[in-house]
């Protein structure tokens, strides 16, 4: 068909093209899931006639053409990131100009224009024809909040992890953690966890549909979920993403992988560091044994044409090896106990040099065919696999670690289809991902505590943990397998606008396997006796249904987005989706019959005053539904005041949906599945005779797991925790609202940007599990008090009552600065500033999805958000400086987080609350890291190079020992007794071995050896 004049149609006409754009969606589209990873490039063409544009990408020869309308105006959608040659066709002449484009971004390119000379590039070819391409340009005209990550940054910027996501903070809005001696690396952006976070891969979310984490492999992991050698570069969004985007409620993170070029392309890198090259930490200073640590990671890619300019690949593999040192200290922090202390047997488990080792595989491997300009076939594997042995140290001696091994696999069947103003990407992907920690010893585990300070001669004192040693306590096996088939429609044939809508079905299973502990744990107070335990602990291997809780999982999701350039002036982005999720598990769960009788005999909540009804918590297998009010406008504005993209005022407003992790949804089953019970045995100091049902006299065939069976066999849920969730339970969400600018300008001979942007973000309907046991007259807190730990009376026949609603809240205003000028290899130097200020606040300590001290949220106050810093700067620059030598750096600086703390002082102890402080320092967190980088070129297509990397250069101490003790409140039996506020609060601690703690790392040296040809 034709190409016709766009201003010569009717109403009737567009009435018409819009319902076929309607079928098109809904018949060769009917299942989608698609994010923005083509780029596109539109502008206008000079002169009066329409003119043929024909883009070429430089390295791979995909071509895409489109006439242009007769006022000269063109776009191209959905073109992979690259440097493209763009040929104009018009009347019989032919002229070319370039362009670079980035992921997801809207590139204006007027053509027939003169390129100024401060923008060309050194000159690629194609084919004999010489082209110059003008840099990434920065897309100024969106109402999106964030930013890039370059390839030059991935390759250049120093790093210890090889975690692509840990360049995420180079955006403002975005923070991320290595923490503690696991060297977990997370993402989270505002007040939210990383719960609400989504990474999307080639236009596909990696969401974790049961863990926390965000996405698969980020989850209590020091592995990464996906090859750097892979990314060819990302973007993050920190706010107001378009109507695509989904399944999540703070940040985006979309990243395009590489493709094989016309070109055998290759490189290999090996980097290595140990602990000979680690500065050691304050406690190994002051005296601790220093044990042997190493890194290790290495990795290969290679691509090229199978046919040229037809059929490419790209494979490439990275592995990881760690060895982490563990030292295993007997005794609560601040009140070690000596090795000599303990019995022969077990001393030699603690004199015994341990560690943790983690090993894990990545691969990934990339097939591209374009068998003719209109068409793109992709498709892609990804594998990773890894091995963790984790809870060793301090207080856990090796016999007691747990492995956890973690896999994920996807792939990713893609056919896009390019026509003349119209554009379909279609996805078919598969996942298996599985997450399965397991204790190294099988059975009995063994605790020896103490009592806590100012309470050794209590009966029935709370105790503190001295050592664990034998079997551990940690047993899951949770993951997602399924298929989706997902598609992408985008509409270029009215003038000014660009429509794209999709549809999202995916059917996926979901496992949750959990037995906690699956040894049965023996405490003893070693104060009074290392042969006879106080108490165990144990999980029956004979009552219920043993295999995970499993259930097939359906999720649909439609939207609708449309980018309208009203003039060169005003673009309004205007979206629309809508998500629905069934997980039949939760929706057709039916409470046992023995619970709901136990609940209607149970006095205290069938009293009048209670807070709650427990009907809306009872499952008949019918009254539940599926969430159908997840609907999610999204609008946003870009004004550019002088029509050059160079001042561009924006702003927008819209509602994001997360999930609910079905990890908490499964618990209500888990409870009765996995049951735990508690039991105590009458010995000095332990008096257990008040609580018949569950005390005993110790006997050592309690030792055998069939004896322990045996206790409960008759009534298999005495003691037993239950878990029960509102029947209409809600998912998560956040409204998000955004106003900010955006500058293009030149400073010191060079092009800049900058942006600020205000934001204020409001999220909602977090999962809350409180206490459902109520006192007698049905209230939650004994006379005078407004603050303490679960009533005491269990539900009958079982034990306390944890019921689910919705209820965390987070609130967050930030102002986000950042100033960058780009990498170019003319200047041969880039920099970016990131500026952060976060006001962050909860209801709930760390979005905890337990509250034992409230019966509700209701009534709880606002406090300043866990983990998050007031003030946050990240600051990165490369430079070339000579002689084939890079040296890059990046500084991050952070005021301190606000931590936890209990307020026993402000009032009495009778009405304590959680009161976060922050800790008595200027600056909370300082690194420097620097990286220089040597690369000899061997005059053939050969090159080498070195690359040395220091990581927290001046070693400077982070520390995490902080006093958050406010002091010890009044005695509330004792009229006359005041409280004792602590002078230390705030500051170092003082008398105990956590003054010592630092977050990691140590000025770290790594070394790296690569190759490229």
């Amino acid at each position: 068909m034709g190409y016709r004049n766009r201003s010569n149609r009717s109403p009737q006409r567009r009435l018409l093209s819009c319902a076929l754009a309607s079928c098109l969606v809904l018949g060769i589209a009917p299942l989608a899931l698609a994010q923005s990873t083509g780029a596109t490039i539109r502008g206008q063409v000079a002169g009066d006639a329409a003119a043929r544009v024909t883009a070429t990408n430089i390295a791979t020869g995909l071509t895409r053409s489109v006439q242009s309308g007769a006022n000269g105006s063109y776009s191209l959608g959905g073109l992979p990131p690259g440097t493209y040659r763009l040929d104009v066709e018009r009347g019989g002449e032919r002229y070319s100009e370039s362009i670079t484009v980035s992921i997801g971004q809207t590139a204006t390119l007027n053509l027939g224009e003169a390129v100024e000379a401060s923008s060309v590039q050194p000159a690629t070819t194609l084919d004999g024809v010489v082209v110059t391409a003008a840099p990434v340009a920065i897309e100024t005209r969106t109402s999106e909040v964030g930013g890039y990550v370059t390839q030059k940054q991935l390759e250049a910027l120093p790093q210890n992890s090889r975690n692509f996501l840990a360049f995420a903070d180079t955006i403002p809005g975005i923070a991320v953690t290595r923490s503690g001696v696991d060297e977990v690396t997370s993402l989270r952006s505002g007040a939210q966890v990383s719960n609400g976070i989504n990474v999307y891969i080639d236009g596909v979310g990696q969401k974790d549909y049961v863990l926390k984490g965000g996405v698969t492999g980020q989850d209590s992991t020091a592995g990464n979920p996906f090859p750097q050698l892979a990314v060819g570069e990302y973007k993050v969004i920190t706010s107001n993403y378009k109507a695509e985007y989904d399944q999540l409620s703070s940040a985006a993170i979309t990243a395009v992988t590489k493709s094989g070029t016309n070109e055998f392309e290759g490189s290999f890198f090996w980097d290595y560091s140990n602990q000979d090259w680690m500065a050691r930490t304050p406690r190994q200073r002051r005296g601790d044994v220093v044990q042997d640590r190493s890194a290790e990671q290495y990795g290969a890619s290679f691509g090229g044409p199978i046919v040229k300019d037809l059929l490419h690949f790209f494979v490439t593999y990275e592995g990881k090896d760690i060895l982490r040192p563990r030292d295993v200290t007997p005794g609560p922090s601040g009140r070690n106990v000596p090795i000599e202390q303990l019995p022969p047997s077990v001393q030699d488990l603690i004199r015994n040099s341990t560690s943790s080792p983690f090993s894990e595989d990545l691969w990934f491997g990339k097939l591209s065919w374009t068998p003719g300009d209109a068409h793109l076939v992709e498709f892609t594997i990804k594998d990773r696999k890894e091995d963790d042995l984790v809870n060793i140290g301090n207080q856990n001696t090796a016999d007691y670690g747990t492995t956890r091994a973690g896999k994920d696999t996807r792939y990713d069947l893609r056919y896009q289809y390019s026509a003349q103003n119209w554009l379909n990407d279609a996805h078919i992907t598969y996942e298996d991902a599985s997450f399965g920690p397991r204790p190294i010893t099988s059975g009995p585990g063994f605790n020896y505590q103490i009592p806590a300070q100012g309470q050794g001669g209590n009966n029935n004192p709370a105790m503190q943990t001295v050592l664990n040693f034998g079997g551990g306590t940690d047993m899951q096996d949770k993951g997602q397998k399924g298929f989706a088939f997902q598609n992408d429609f985008t509409f270029f044939g009215w003038e000014g606008h660009t429509i794209k809508a999709g549809i999202k079905y995916k059917k996926i299973d979901i496992s949750a396997y959990q037995r906690l502990p699956p040894n049965p744990q023996y405490r003893f107070d070693i104060a009074r006796s290392f042969e006879i335990p106080y108490e165990v602990n144990f999980t029956s291997t004979g009552i219920g249904t043993m295999g995970p809780v499993e259930s097939d999982n359906t999720q649909f999701g439609i939207y609708f987005q449309d980018d309208w350039e009203v003039n060169e002036h005003l673009t309004l982005n205007l979206g629309l989706r809508w998500d629905y999720e069934q997980t039949p598990s939760f929706e057709d769960h039916v409470t046992p019959t023995s619970l709901v009788d136990a609940l209607r005999a149970y006095g205290p909540i069938n009293n009048p005053n209670v807070d709650y009804n427990y009907n809306d918590f009872i499952s008949t297998g019918n009254n539940r539904k599926a969430f159908k009010d997840a609907w999610q406008p999204r609008v946003g504005f870009s004004y550019d005041l002088f029509g050059d993209q160079r001042h561009v005022i924006f702003g927008g407003a819209g509602r994001a949906y997360s999930r609910n992790q079905f990890d908490f949804m499964a618990r209500e089953q888990y409870s009765l599945a996995f049951q735990s019970y508690t039991y105590r045995f009458n010995t000095p100091g332990h008096d257990c005779s008040s609580q018949a049902a569950t005390c005993l006299t110790w006997d050592p065939s309690y030792y055998d797991q069939a004896s322990l069976d045996a206790l409960v066999a008759t009534n298999p849920n005495n003691g037993t925790t239950v878990y029960m969730i509102d029947n209409d339970i809600k998912t998560p969400y956040s409204d998000q609202f955004s106003l900010g600018m955006r500058n293009a300008f030149g400073m010191f001979g060079h092009d800049w940007n900058s942006s600020v942007t205000l934001l204020h973000i409001l999220s909602h309907d977090g999962i809350l599990f409180s206490v459902g046991n109520r006192l007698e007259d049905g209230s939650f807190f004994p006379p005078g008090r407004s603050f303490g730990s679960a009533p005491p009376a269990n539900l009958p026949g079982f034990g306390r009552l944890l019921i689910g609603r919705n209820a965390v809240e987070t609130r967050l205003t930030s102002l986000l600065l950042s100033l960058d000028k780009p990498y170019t290899r003319e200047s041969g130097w880039g920099t970016t500033l990131a500026y952060t200020y976060s006001d962050a606040k909860e209801n709930r300590n760390n979005h905890d999805t337990f509250s034992f001290d409230y019966p509700n949220l209701d009534n709880v106050a606002f406090t300043e958000s866990l983990g998050v810093a007031k003030h946050r700067l990240v600051a990165t620059g490369i430079m070339d400086i000579g002689w084939g030598m890079t040296l890059s750096g990046k500084l991050t600086l952070a005021t301190p987080e606000a931590r936890d703390s209990l307020d026993c002082i402000s009032i009495d102890t009778w009405n304590c609350y959680f009161n976060p402080y922050y800790a008595d320092t200027t600056i909370g967190y300082k690194q420097l890291d620097l990286a220089i980088q040597k690369e000899w070129d061997t005059g053939t297509d050969l090159k080498f190079r070195i690359r040395a990397d220091l990581i927290n250069a001046f070693d400077w101490n982070n520390w995490v020992g902080w006093d958050g003790s406010r002091g010890a409140g009044r005695n509330p039996t004792d009229a006359t007794s005041v409280a004792v506020p602590n002078p230390n609060f705030g500051n170092r601690q003082l008398n105990n071995t956590s003054r010592y703690d630092i977050a990691y790392p140590t000025r770290t040296f790594k070394i790296t050896f690569g190759l490229n040809w």
